[in-house]
């Protein structure tokens, strides 16, 4: 039996049977290629994903490392808003601090008062009102005769001070004269108990400290230290003591002699006589 092709050739069985076998084998081979592609595209993909989930996965932790590590992020949080919240004061030699107060008295402590917030812009925050007995003024005489009460923030993270008010021991009190002529005091004054200071210091309030006032007084921390202007001192005791109100803050006073320089004093005799040159440590 013969077959005429659409195109006019002739074929045998034989012929047609061998064109099949060989369109089946040429698509098994087209069919097992794709398999193979397929596999090693699955393949890959898997590798890829395993890998991946291996990187990002979490390790497993000990226990007891973990708990540590817990504790730790913990205690640095808490030490972190601590310092946030506390109050922070540049380090300032008392005569720097007499000088950049408008207010220096010497007084005692009656009583004390927690005064609430209120709308004034003044006094939003809690306060306490410490009502004094002024002894003696050093300092704003121009703008107050006789002080009654200072005030100071409730809270210590605002810098509040806290003092006995037993109406028995004396402070040297430092502050500010707000606008409405209420006094502001906090811990960046210089605050002390007044027994607390030397002779040299209680000399100094009278007229030293201020006679100075024109000079710069500069912190030493560490070598070199050396002035860099004429009306230079340089404070030295965390230098030399490792403490920033060692002798130097206690018994000497930063004074502008009349050439304009400026030069450490110590209490006690003539100035001309006791002027000590610090411009190196």
């Amino acid at each position: 039996m013969f077959r005429l092709s659409s195109e006019g050739s002739l074929h045998t069985p034989q012929s047609i049977l061998s064109r099949l076998q060989t369109e089946r084998l040429f698509a098994e081979r087209r069919n097992q290629t794709v398999i193979r592609k397929f596999r090693y595209q699955f393949k890959s993909e898997r590798t890829f994903s395993s890998s991946w989930t291996a990187s990002r996965a979490p390790s497993k932790m000990n226990p007891l490392l973990s708990t540590l590590l817990f504790s730790l992020l913990l205690l640095l949080t808490l030490r972190i808003q601590e310092l946030i919240e506390a109050c922070s004061c540049a380090p300032a030699h008392p005569q720097q601090q007499i000088c950049d107060s408008a207010l220096v008295i010497r007084a005692k402590i009656s009583s004390e008062k927690v005064i609430a917030p209120s709308e004034d812009p003044l006094h939003t925050h809690k306060m306490i009102q410490y009502e004094i007995k002024q002894i003696k003024m050093f300092k704003g005489f121009e703008k107050l005769k006789d002080v009654q009460f200072v005030f100071t923030p409730f809270d210590s993270s605002l810098c509040g001070v806290k003092l006995e008010a037993n109406n028995k021991k004396q402070y040297l009190l430092t502050g500010q004269i707000l606008d409405d002529g209420k006094v502001l005091i906090h811990l960046c004054n210089y605050i002390e108990p007044w027994d607390d200071l030397t002779f040299s210091q209680k000399k100094s309030l009278n007229q030293r400290y201020q006679m100075g006032c024109g000079c710069k007084i500069s912190t030493c921390y560490m070598v070199p230290c050396s002035i860099t202007a004429p009306n230079e001192c340089l404070w030295t005791d965390w230098l030399i003591e490792r403490k920033l109100y060692g002798h130097q803050a206690k018994h000497y006073a930063c004074i502008k002699r009349s050439d304009g320089t400026c030069s450490w004093y110590r209490g006690g005799p003539p100035l001309e006589k006791e002027f000590v040159d610090i411009s190196e440590p």
